[in-house]
C-alpha cells in the first residue's frame, strides 16, 4: 500500500501565504503613512489654531472656547480650506501643464521625441558623473534630491521664524506686550497653528494624488498611467 505524501501539493492556510493585515499593509504603505501624517499635522493645526484661537480671545476681552468649540468655528475652517484650495489648484495645474509642457531632463516631465526611443543621454563634458566615482561623492549624489529639498525646507523654515518672530513681536508691543526673539517665537502657538496648516494640506494633496492616480487618468500628463493601463499597474512605462 502506497504511503500518503508528507508534502502535500496545496499550501497550507496562514503558512505561506502571507497574512491580510500584512498584505493590506505592503498594498497600501505609501497611502497609509501620507494620509497617516496629514491627520498628525491637520490635528496638530487644530491644536495650535485652538490655543492661538483663545489667546486672541483673552487679549481682545472676550470668551474663550473649548476645543470642540473650536472645532466648529470660521477661524479653524477659513485656515483648513484656504490651504486645501491652493495644494488642490497646483496640483490640477500641474497635471494639466505637463500634458502641453515639457522639461528636458525632469522626471516630472514626458519625454521629447528624440528620448523616446531610449537614445543616450546628453554628454556631461566628458567629466565623471557622481555616480562613476564611489565613495561620499556617490552617497551624497545618491541623495543630493532629498537633501536639496530639506535644506530648502529648513532655509524657509528659518525665515518664516525670524520674520514671523518680528511681526509677532510687533502686534505684541501694540498691545502693551513685550517683544519676543525667534527662539521664543517657537514656543508660540501662532508658529505652529501657521506651519501646519501648511503641512497638512501638503500630505492631504500627495496623498490624493498618489490614490487617486490608481483609478483616474490625464491623457498626454507625466502625472497619470497610460488611459489604457489598468488600475492594477504600478509606477511608470
Amino acid at each position: 500500500m502506497s504511503q500518503p505524501s508528507l508534502h502535500p501539493s496545496t499550501p497550507r492556510s496562514g503558512k505561506s501565504q502571507p497574512g491580510g493585515l500584512r498584505r493590506f499593509w505592503s498594498n497600501n504603505a505609501l497611502s497609509i503613512v501620507v494620509f497617516g501624517l496629514f491627520l498628525l499635522f491637520w490635528g496638530g493645526q487644530s491644536f495650535a489654531g485652538f490655543k492661538n484661537y483663545n489667546e486672541d480671545q483673552v487679549d481682545h476681552q472676550q470668551k474663550t472656547v473649548t476645543y470642540t468649540q473650536y472645532l466648529h468655528t470660521s477661524h479653524f475652517w477659513e485656515a483648513t480650506g484656504e490651504n486645501w484650495e491652493s495644494e488642490f489648484l497646483q496640483m490640477g495645474f500641474f497635471v494639466i501643464l505637463t500634458v502641453y509642457l515639457k522639461q528636458r531632463g525632469s522626471s516630472e516631465s514626458n519625454k521629447y521625441p528624440d528620448e523616446e526611443q531610449g537614445g543616450e543621454a546628453e554628454s556631461g563634458g566628458g567629466q565623471a558623473s557622481p555616480d562613476k566615482r564611489g565613495g561620499l561623492a556617490l552617497v551624497l549624489y545618491r541623495n543630493s534630491l532629498s537633501i536639496a529639498l530639506l535644506v530648502l525646507f529648513l532655509l524657509s523654515f528659518a525665515i518664516h521664524v525670524i520674520s514671523g518672530a518680528m511681526e509677532y513681536s510687533q502686534e505684541q508691543i501694540e498691545h502693551g506686550g513685550q517683544a519676543v526673539t525667534p527662539l521664543q517665537f517657537l514656543e508660540t502657538s501662532q508658529l505652529w497653528f501657521q506651519s501646519l496648516q501648511n503641512w497638512q494640506s501638503e500630505f492631504l494633496a500627495i496623498g490624493a494624488m498618489v490614490v487617486l492616480t490608481i483609478y483616474l487618468r490625464q491623457v498626454g500628463s507625466s502625472q497619470s498611467k497610460p488611459v489604457e493601463a489598468p488600475n492594477s499597474k504600478t509606477g511608470e512605462e
